[in-house]
């Protein structure tokens, strides 16, 4: 990430004085955008992730799982980092804190539709009260100059749809980037995505517009950029157990050339280094729990998926998880070429102690 200029305007998008040379970026998921995740993500050709949602409040900031979800040792550039909440000074006072600890974007989440967090007036529910909305995005812009974005729902509800509305709040407020997922909070993720009411969001406003949902290949990134005319697109649940999913959205957008599948050996040898720096960042108990659905993902791609042992999925010591990996998938057709290479990983410190 680099500030714009007119020679460097070849591919991608403008976010106030930077240029994002992407157009497929990585949504923030709960759970899944941890560092590790985005580490992943962005050596594998991703240039923008976006850290897991963190609660503005400040009495759970010095919590264990927000003091993990703000770890940015090591990620390239640019680090984004999503608050939710609110609250309008403990958003603004959220942004301050991260962007000491590193954010060089901050993302606004008005877009999550769990209960958790709608129960709470935040996430999406916050788009019923557009005066809330507009006190938010001029707290947090007030209170940072690095780039400031939000995320959000068309609406409420079918009957509630105020996305253009909103739009057009976060662009007087000094918002630099807005991505709108085509359903309402209601719809949660079910349903038709509204692809032509992104449009109308991007029809509205100067600012870039990332058009987001149900996006899972490079074919439908075009088709989609297509049809809104956003800036870019971000892409979730399709990245998950498929992290090369977002180069090869960014290769074909860029070419037309449509990205060579990736082997099942890669894919079996990036599995296992990332089931181990999960275990390394969290610590074996938490890491191997955390491993398990990114193991369960990324094993569908492979032909073992259909055998995929139960105890596997079970398994309580992170050691034993890696060597009954790894046992998988020396003995997969596709990947048993793989072998030698796969017996390194056991042999990390993290093993040898057991």
């Amino acid at each position: 990430m680099t500030s714009a200029t007119p020679s460097e305007q070849r591919f991608g998008f403008a976010l106030a004085d930077r240029w994002i040379a992407s157009r497929c970026l990585v949504a923030p998921m709960a759970g899944v955008t941890d560092l590790p995740f985005r580490q992943l993500c962005k050596r594998l050709g991703a240039v923008y992730a976006v850290a897991e949602m963190s609660a503005a409040d400040p009495a759970l900031r010095h919590t264990r799982k927000s003091r993990l979800r703000r770890q940015h040792d090591n990620e390239p550039a640019p680090v984004v980092v999503q608050i939710a909440g609110a609250e309008p000074d403990y958003l603004a006072e959220a942004a301050m804190f991260n962007v000491r600890h590193g954010a060089e974007i901050i993302d606004i989440n008005m877009g999550c539709p769990a209960k958790k967090v709608c129960r709470k007036a935040a996430g999406s529910a916050l788009l019923a009260d557009e005066a809330l909305v507009a006190r938010i995005l001029a707290a947090v812009r007030k209170a940072v100059t690095v780039p400031v974005t939000l995320k959000i729902r068309l609406g409420s509800d079918a009957r509630h749809i105020n996305a253009v509305r909103i739009a057009q709040l976060a662009e007087q407020a000094g918002i630099d980037m807005l991505t709108v997922h085509g359903r309402t909070r209601a719809q949660k993720y079910q349903g038709e995505v509204d692809y032509a009411s992104i449009a109308a969001v991007v029809a509205s406003v100067r600012i870039p517009v990332i058009a987001n949902g149900d996006i899972d290949s490079a074919g439908k990134a075009a088709q989609v950029l297509r049809r809104t005319g956003a800036a870019a697109v971000m892409i979730g649940r399709a990245g998950q157990g498929n992290p090369w999913l977002y180069a090869a959205v960014d290769q074909y957008l860029r070419s037309g050339i449509i990205a060579t599948p990736t082997d099942a050996l890669t894919r079996a040898a990036v599995l296992i280094e990332h089931v181990q720096n999960l275990h390394a960042f969290y610590g074996e108990q938490q890491g191997l729990r955390v491993a398990r659905k990114h193991i369960g993902w990324t094993l569908q791609a492979l032909p073992t998926a259909q055998s995929i042992p139960r105890q596997l999925l079970q398994v309580d010591d992170a050691c034993q998880q890696l060597r009954m990996l790894e046992q998988l998938l020396q003995h997969a057709p596709a990947t048993a070429a793989v072998q030698t290479q796969l017996a390194a990983p056991t042999d990390s410190g993290l093993c040898r102690a057991a």
